[in-house]
């Protein structure tokens, strides 16, 4: 099973001061507006997946500011990362999503791109380069589950 946190209900936009959810965030946003809010994962959310996909392999696929407070309910974590040429293509043309198209976005993702792979390297992540082809990442990203204990041979059928 694989799940998109940006678009399976497992992120929100909240206001970092009020503490409340932005139901309706605008598009594009407006400058400073990334200042206040944040992008987080929900807790409660990842907790039920975890117990639901006891049995079974879940990838639960996308980036939160928060991630540090749900990193206890994973057996692993993969960090796919890329150069800033790729990651200003990929956001230019990619088609299910507008964020990293305006400006002040465009800014916030290349200011975050080189920090996530420390931080992810901090706390024993396993760091795959996304710039590479698709099926070599693919196998990247199988090949570290594959090296859990108990997984079985996630490509056959």
């Amino acid at each position: 099973m694989a799940l998109d946190a940006d678009h399976d209900g497992f992120n929100r936009w909240i206001d970092r001061v009020q503490g409340e959810v932005v139901v309706d965030p605008p598009d594009p946003v407006p400058e400073g507006w990334l200042d206040r809010y944040g992008w987080a994962i929900v807790r409660e959310r990842v907790e039920a997946l975890a117990e639901e996909s006891r049995s079974r392999v879940a990838f639960l696929c996308g980036s939160a500011e928060n991630e540090a407070d749900v990193r206890d309910l994973f057996d692993l974590t993969v960090c796919l990362v890329i150069d800033e040429e790729t990651l200003r293509h990929r956001l230019a043309t990619r088609t299910t999503n507008t964020f990293g198209r305006h400006p002040e976005e465009l800014a916030a993702a290349l200011k975050w791109n080189p920090r996530m792979r420390a931080v992810y390297e901090r706390h024993g992540a396993t760091i795959i380069d996304a710039s590479k082809p698709l099926t070599e990442v693919v196998d990247g990203v199988l090949g570290a589950v594959q090296r859990l204990p108990g997984v079985r041979d996630l490509r056959s059928p």
